[in-house]
């Protein structure tokens, strides 16, 4: 029933996926240009893929029930502790249709496995690991986002709706020392120095900050596992469980049991058990480049089993995705990230996308040196590559428009880039990234960047639908369009500005015509040696139907954007 209605609403040119609440199918399809008639299944693709990134516990608190474990009751600086966000919120937001109606088709939330039960305090008050990236226990998911079974849920969810599920995973470190989190042994960290940045080892060789033992990634010595993990299975009556898997991993794959084997186990036990659709990998620049390589030949065999195991659940033929966060890399550098001393191609070590750090001082350009930009960038040194662009971030204090002054300008720049797009949660709704105080005292640092999602305002302020309503449109539009963020870029007109983009792979083409800053009222856009003469189009930005004439379409309404598909 879900893929009959969703080949109706295209045939039948009903309204936009934010207009009708559509259902959609595992296999989204879209009207070919080139056979009458006919419908062919639009391939899903993560060089074009519209990203969800949420703090899981900052996004939506669905069960107040897990919002204290572990006794994390120190009072924290504003904004630093856990504020209830659970797996649980993410899942019923999927069900509600939020994502789908914003275009979404991979939800990417940052760690839940078990942080450290204590606080550190760094000169910004108490803090506890609500963010997820102080990793106590690999194996286990974090009481205060959810268990197993809330997790297998999300992913089925989001599965059925069509959607990915990315994991966000950190091999480099574990979580601070407290008095309640004892170091992991030497063996396994190193404690000093900490990071210089100024060449390869002075990344690589150190702690990112102090107090975040760095795990050896480099080294190929056997280990122990620590006391303290043991213990702690021992008491959660899982001790022979873990071993026994343990013993089958190293078996199979004949690894050594150096310190990062072991994580790459834990963390692929996640893919071939609840099916996750790929990784998003924490500080890549830190690691041993060759941790990636293994992690992601064990993520990609987990996958693969995963799907042979579950035969009804399998999306499509994607293989594993992983993206990475190496700091600091532009799309300008190609392929290569350069420590000064050394550079190295993590393209060639598991990752298929890099987080792109250069769009948010790109965006100060026109629209026009932007996708040119790009375009050139992602069909020549980053040919079958990609790149995943951002504004705003979780650890970014520099994003663009941080006062969020033109959310609606920042939704053209993201959503219409090419390359994949990152929304970061609360960019469609305008959430604030500058928050002044919380009960009266400062917020310090990152924690600006990490308030709730501002559901409250959504409900109450029409300024902020309105915004939503254009990320939406844009979003959806994205998502129903390859060509958008993965076709070639071709500018029709400057005055007023009208460009083109076209996808084609084997039997597969997909063309588009968007129109940005355009004048109220009248407007005519060129479309000449696009679409021809007479063809239908359907803009649907306004839900309207158009035909060309002498190479052009024309509209009447007060809208400042046009998306023109196909109508067929």
């Amino acid at each position: 029933m879900k893929n009959l209605l969703a080949v109706c609403f295209l045939l039948l040119f009903a309204y936009s996926c934010v207009e009708q609440k559509k259902e959609q199918s595992k296999e989204p399809t879209i009207v070919s240009e080139n056979i009458e008639d006919s419908v062919i299944t639009k391939p899903f693709l993560w060089e074009a893929a519209n990203i969800y990134f949420l703090l899981t516990d900052r996004f939506n608190n669905e069960n107040t029930d897990n919002d204290l474990n572990f006794n994390r009751t120190e009072p924290t600086g504003p904004l630093r502790g856990f504020m209830g966000g659970d797996i649980q919120g993410i899942t019923q937001k999927i069900e509600e249709g939020y994502f789908s109606d914003l275009g979404v088709n991979a939800i990417w939330f940052t760690p839940v496995v078990e942080q450290i039960h204590g606080a550190t305090d760094e000169g910004t008050g108490n803090t506890y690991a609500y963010h997820g990236y102080w990793t106590k226990d690999w194996t286990a998911l974090d009481p205060n986002f959810g268990d197993r079974k809330d997790l297998q849920k999300l992913v089925k969810t989001a599965h059925e709706n069509g959607i990915r599920i990315l994991m966000d995973v950190v091999l480099n470190h574990t979580g601070p020392v407290t008095e309640l989190d004892p170091v992991w042994p030497e063996e396994w960290v190193r404690t000093t120095p900490p990071c210089n940045f100024s060449n390869y080892e002075g990344t690589t060789a150190c702690t990112l900050v102090e107090n975040l033992p760095d795990i050896y990634t480099d080294s190929n010595t056997d280990v122990e596992l620590p006391d303290a993990l043991l213990a702690k299975w021992k008491e959660e009556g899982r001790l022979s469980q873990e071993l026994d898997e343990l013993q089958l991993f190293f078996e199979r794959t004949g690894y050594p049991r150096a310190p990062r084997f072991y994580i790459i186990k834990w963390l692929t036990d996640y893919v071939n058990q609840l099916g996750i659709d790929g990784f998003r990998v924490d500080t890549v620049k830190h690691a041993d480049e060759k941790a990636w390589s293994e992690l992601y030949t064990e993520a990609s065999k987990a996958f693969e089993n995963w799907k042979k195991m579950n035969p009804d659940k399998v999306l499509d033929n994607t293989p594993f995705f992983m993206m990475g966060e190496v700091y600091g890399y532009g799309i300008s550098s190609g392929r290569e990230y350069d420590f000064g001393d050394k550079k190295v191609d993590y393209f060639n070590h598991g990752f298929k996308s890099l987080i792109n750090f250069e769009l948010k001082n790109d965006a100060q350009k026109d629209y026009e040196n932007i996708f040119k930009k790009y375009h050139q960038l992602l069909h020549t040194k980053l040919e079958n590559q990609g790149v995943v662009n951002y504004l705003s971030s979780h650890d970014d204090g520099n994003p663009f428009d941080r006062e969020r002054t033109n959310p609606k300008k920042a939704a053209n720049i993201l959503l219409l880039t090419p390359g994949a797009s990152q929304i970061y949660y609360g960019d469609e709704t305008a959430r604030s990234l500058s928050m002044d105080s919380t009960d009266g005292n400062p917020v310090i640092g990152d924690a600006n960047l990490r308030s709730f999602m501002n559901w409250d305002e959504l409900d109450s302020l029409p300024e902020k639908k309105d915004i939503l309503s254009h990320w939406q449109k844009l979003g959806c539009f994205r998502n129903n369009h390859l060509a958008v963020g993965a076709g070639r870029h071709n500018r029709l007109s400057k005055t007023p500005y009208v460009f083109s983009r076209a996808y084609v792979k084997d039997d597969f083409k997909d063309k588009v015509i968007i129109g940005l800053d355009l004048p109220k009222g009248k407007k005519s856009l060129t479309v000449k040696g696009f679409f021809g003469d007479g063809t239908k189009l359907r803009d649907t930005y306004s839900n309207t139907e158009l035909i060309v004439e002498n190479g052009e379409i024309s509209l009447d309404n007060d809208y400042e954007v046009a998306l023109l598909e196909l109508a067929q």
